[in-house]
């Protein structure tokens, strides 16, 4: 029909042509365009749409001078889109062009075309010709005040965008939902820091007096939460009159969001909330119950999340994919994974993030060879893997230190092409550095297209867990130079670095930027760095008094970092002390016991130690297995001190007999330490290239340590132990934290 000699009838003509465009037949387009005897305005109009949709504003523009020529008068949908082309594709040039004709055109004065000029200069970046057009117009409409108002959000003039708002509303322009949201953005984007401008935006809400919708509703919670106006929201939300369900699921939304900050008036609030609508008799949706079960969580309210439940099941929602998702990982935050599992299988319709829910809670609870099961039979359906999910036991894997399932799953992400975004390369960074990788994680790091916050907080930690502190101190220096905000997490590795290199100055520098240059408040991990810090360098009497002056001084976390120190140190007055403390505020902490049972069990102090024995059994605290874990081939074998109870006990300490006597310790005490025999069961199951990994969950001791820098320089081995602290990488009769950990 395309190629036919012959064109018949205009309509047909205009059809087939339109057609061409569809199918992108831009050339035969053309072809046909140019053999048609008769056009009409409908024939341009067709033309210009068609490139309007693949962008090509030149040919567009082409079309308008011809309309001119031609005769035909084009109306203002012709300029619109003629002007749309321009601003999408920001060419200026032709966009003035196209102006000059609307302005020939005598259609210059109408409201729809001066939103469109508006928008055409702002997205070309000249903000003061879209002003121009604006104060010159003759006739305005909400739409060209919204333009002007979102041109100012755009390229990040907030203060001004702010004032516009005002000044719509002294002129009584309706304002809505979106107009309230873009001057929400506006805040978000400028205003960090300034107490009047939220004011005057609380202001103008209440003074508006607009229902907030889901989208406006959700930017309030974002909004007030960087400003920190936690109180402004819920007094814009008691101002208004009879909110709707939308109101309710947006803020309790928002909230069950800010459950991981530390801020004390958040928590619990999405859960009032809920009650709240109960009080009204107000009948929840999918999206509450989903958003308070996710308030359960990081509130860890599992009790009310079981009543929560139950209303699902009242309701008939139980089976919802996303309600059903919002279960699982709630049961499986409580260690309850056959719980999970049956609001898994009891689900009908499996989402993706059903399967993710359940793959990451396998992942959690540590069973990652049934989270690879279950991550197999999602393949065998033939969905494809998708990102969260190959992240997340990638993550697992690192974790559990599982390295063969681990290049598993990578090997995987390869084949399905997932490798390349920032999400999949932030959890390969996290598995290679916690299986002593650093340079493979240096290596994705520096391939990354697009790197985030989590990238750069990454590598800092990786550093700074493999002994490289000044290398995590430069990095972040870099990370400013690309103008990254960091993040609280960032500061942690930072602290993180500061303790293991042992940089005191540097560390007490970075908590107070921390707070004065970037606005984050520290929490208690944040301050237990400083405490381990100070610690480390023997400093304990500076290291209580930082707890005590501290807003954590009652955190266990901070007490148990000066417990570890002054035990690393020897100290065993300074232990006790520290040790009592943390029996009081945790008395169901095993170290404190064991370590004072210990001490007071090396000063001959029997009385004292069998009355710490005696009041654990009382409170009913176990003491915490120490355990070392090695994987050879397909199965990961487990060492507890002391314990003989693994299937090959005999040749092992045959083989650690031999070591020992190389390195001359054959009457060591640390012979029966779990890492020393799972290294032991290394040497003798694994090749000489291939590095010996140890997972273990305690700190390990200084004898131990020595032990293994010796034996990685007598038995020619690579040996890498991960314990509760960092990663040791032994090699050649040294270790990566120069001793210092």
């Amino acid at each position: 029909m395309i190629t036919c000699s012959e064109v018949r009838g205009i309509i047909f003509s205009d059809n087939l042509l339109g057609l061409c465009y569809r199918h992108a037949f831009f050339t035969k387009a053309r072809e046909l365009f140019d053999r048609m005897p008769i056009r009409s305005i409908g024939t341009l109009n067709t033309v210009m749409d068609g490139y309007s949709q693949v962008g090509f504003a030149a040919r567009d523009l082409n079309m308008c001078n011809q309309a001119k020529n031609g005769r035909f008068r084009l109306d203002r949908f012709d300029y619109a889109g003629a002007l749309n082309v321009c601003a999408q594709t920001g060419d200026l040039r032709n966009g003035r062009v196209v102006h000059g004709l609307v302005v020939v055109s005598g259609l210059a004065r109408r409201a729809y075309l001066t939103s469109c000029l508006i928008d055409l200069y702002s997205k070309c970046g000249n903000i003061d010709e879209a002003r121009y057009v604006f104060d010159r117009a003759v006739e305005l409409d909400d739409v060209s005040w919204n333009s002007l108002f979102s041109a100012y959000v755009n390229i990040g003039w907030p203060e001004v965008a702010t004032d516009v708002l005002v000044w719509m509303h002294r002129n009584g322009v309706s304002l809505n939902g979106v107009a309230l949201h873009q001057v929400l953005r506006a805040v978000y984007l400028g205003f960090d820091d300034s107490e009047q401008a939220r004011r005057l935006l609380h202001g103008c809400i209440i003074k508006v007096g607009l229902d907030l919708g889901f989208f406006v509703g959700s930017a309030m919670y974002y909004i007030f939460a960087k400003n920190g106006g936690l109180d402004e929201v819920l007094e814009v939300f008691d101002c208004l009159y009879n909110p709707s369900l939308v109101v309710f699921n947006a803020m309790i939304r928002g909230f069950s969001q800010l459950g991981t900050e530390t801020c004390t008036k958040v928590q619990g609030v999405a859960l009032r909330l809920y009650v709240e609508m109960m009080r009204i008799k107000m009948k929840p949706s999918n999206l509450t119950y989903k958003s308070v079960l996710e308030a359960c969580i990081f509130n860890r309210e599992f009790e009310f999340g079981e009543q929560i439940h139950a209303h699902t099941i009242k309701n008939k929602l139980e089976e919802d994919k996303f309600i059903a998702s919002a279960l699982i990982m709630m049961y499986s935050r409580c260690g309850l994974v056959e719980e999970s599992l049956k609001c898994f299988e009891s689900t009908p319709i499996k989402g993706t993030v059903t399967w993710g829910s359940m793959i990451q809670g396998y992942i959690q609870n540590e069973h990652l060879e049934k989270a690879m099961h279950l991550f197999r039979d999602y393949l065998r359906l033939g969905i494809k893997p998708c990102q969260n999910i190959i992240s997340s036991l990638m993550v697992g894997s690192g974790n559990l230190g599982a390295v063969r399932v681990g290049e598993q799953i990578h090997a995987n992400s390869v084949k399905s092409g997932l490798d390349q975004s920032t999400l999949s390369c932030n959890s390969q960074m996290f598995f290679y550095s916690n299986i002593g990788d650093i340079d493979v994680s240096v290596q994705i790091f520096e391939g990354i297209a697009t790197t985030d916050v989590v990238s750069w907080s990454l590598m800092i930690l990786s550093h700074a867990l493999h002994g490289r502190a000044k290398d995590s101190l430069l990095l972040f220096e870099k990370m400013k130079e690309f103008k990254v905000s960091p993040k609280e997490t960032t500061f942690l590795a930072l602290l993180t670095a500061c303790s293991h290199g042992g940089l005191i100055h540097e560390g007490f520098r970075y908590l107070e930027s921390m707070k004065m240059e970037y606005g984050l408040q520290p929490n208690a991990d944040h301050y237990a760095h400083i405490v381990d810090l100070l610690g480390r360098d023997a400093q304990f009497s500076e290291a209580e008094e930082f707890i005590l002056t501290s807003n954590y001084n009652n955190d266990p976390t901070m007490w148990s970092a000066l417990l570890n120190s002054c035990h690393f140190h020897g100290d065993k007055e300074w232990s006790i002390r520290a040790a009592e403390k943390l029996m009081e505020l945790d008395p169901l902490s095993s170290t404190a016991y064991m370590l004072l049972y210990r001490i007071y069990s090396e000063m001959g102090k029997m009385s004292l130690a069998m009355r710490i024995r005696g009041r654990m059994r009382e409170r009913g605290v176990n003491k915490e297995t120490d355990v070392s874990c090695i994987e050879i081939g397909a199965s990961v074998h487990s060492f507890v001190d002391g314990d003989d109870s693994h299937p090959k006990p005999d040749m092992i300490f045959e083989k650690l007999e031999g070591m020992l006597v190389k390195i001359k310790k054959r009457e060591s005490l640390m012979r029966s330490h779990g890492e020393i025999l799972a290294v032991a069961f290394g040497v003798i199951s694994l090749p000489e290239y291939v590095p010996i990994r140890v997972m273990k969950n305690r700190r390990m001791c200084w004898e131990c340590h020595i032990m293994l820098k010796l034996f990685s320089k007598s038995e020619r081995r690579k040996i890498i132990v991960r314990d509760q602290t960092r990663i040791h990488c032994f090699d050649q009769g040294s270790c990566s934290c120069g001793d210092y950990w």
